[in-house]
Formats: structure tokens, sequence, C-alpha cells
């Protein structure tokens, strides 16, 4: 298995309009991203976010990674139910064997799972960051994504915020 993180659109587009993109380099160094992805984060525009995925690509902790060749196949099949970064994301992780893929799109995440992809989400990586001492407060951060509109079930964030042993209150 590879050390690399490979990562979605979703997940790197939410921190960055949280201004907390720096979490994912702290805890795992640099992230790969296809070039499909690298298309979805709009870095060049004025959108919420843009311009701190804009200083991390100058930075290259955020490094864009064509696809190899021969993988048209998969990539045509996967993009029969995802879009194109989901499909190229997935086929990515899977040829670079990497450490997971950063994913939160369920259908997605189903895939890939079914690939034998190891997956996190953006709420795994929360809670990785609270216990690396990187955060300390996981609700704070989840609060952020909400009212960013970034949308994460009632379930799921209940049983995150149990697991960083923080309360969870309703609405949050």
């Amino acid at each position: 298995m590879n050390r690399v993180v490979v990562a979605d659109a979703g997940p790197l587009i939410a921190l960055a309009r949280i201004e907390r993109l720096s979490l994912l380099f702290e805890l795992y160094g640099s992230v790969v991203v296809p070039e499909a992805v690298l298309a979805e984060l709009c870095v060049g525009s004025d959108r919420p976010g843009a311009r701190v995925l804009a200083a991390a690509l100058a930075k290259a902790v955020i490094e864009p990674r064509a696809l190899p060749p021969g993988c048209e196949a998969d990539l045509a099949r996967l993009s029969l139910s995802l879009d194109a970064g989901e499909s190229a994301a997935i086929v990515l992780a899977r040829e670079m064997r990497c450490r997971f893929l950063l994913i939160d799109e369920r259908r997605g995440r189903q895939i890939a799972r079914r690939l034998g992809i190891p997956i996190a989400g953006l709420a795994g990586v929360l809670l990785a960051a609270k216990q690396r001492g990187r955060l300390a407060s996981v609700g704070s951060v989840l609060s952020a994504l909400a009212r960013q509109g970034y949308r994460l079930s009632d379930a799921l964030v209940a049983e995150v915020l149990r697991l960083a042993g923080e309360p969870h209150r309703p609405g949050q």
C-alpha cells in the first residue's frame, strides 16, 4: 500500500471554504487529485475557497496527476453512475494503491469500497485531526461546514461527535 491520499473535489472544497484545508496536509502531507478533480476545484474562479485551493496548488500540497494509460474503459464504466471527478478519483486511487480515497459522496464510496479501495470521509479526517492534537473541536468545524452548505447526515454528525468525546447539540 502506498502512503498517498487521493481526493475527490467535495471534501477539498469544503475544507477550503472554511479555511481548514491545511488539516489535510498536516495529517497526510500532500494530496493527489486527478485532472478531472482539479477542473472541479475551479481554482481560477472567485468561488469561496478558490484562493485557498490555488495556494495549496502553488505550494504543491495538492498534486494534480494524469490517469495512467489504459484506464479509459474503467473510467467510462464508472462515469455511467458517477461524475467525472469521482470516477477519475476512484480510478487513480485504485491504480496508485493509495492509503485512502477521500470521498464523501455516497454512491462513490459504495463503488470504491466494492473495488477494494480504502476510503475515508471528511468526518474521519476531522476525527484523526482531533486525535492527533491538530484540532481542538470537531463540533466547531462541523458547524462551520454546515454553515457553508456541506451536508452530513445528522446520524453521522452525532456519531462523529460521540467518537470525538464532544457533546451533541441538535442543529449542530
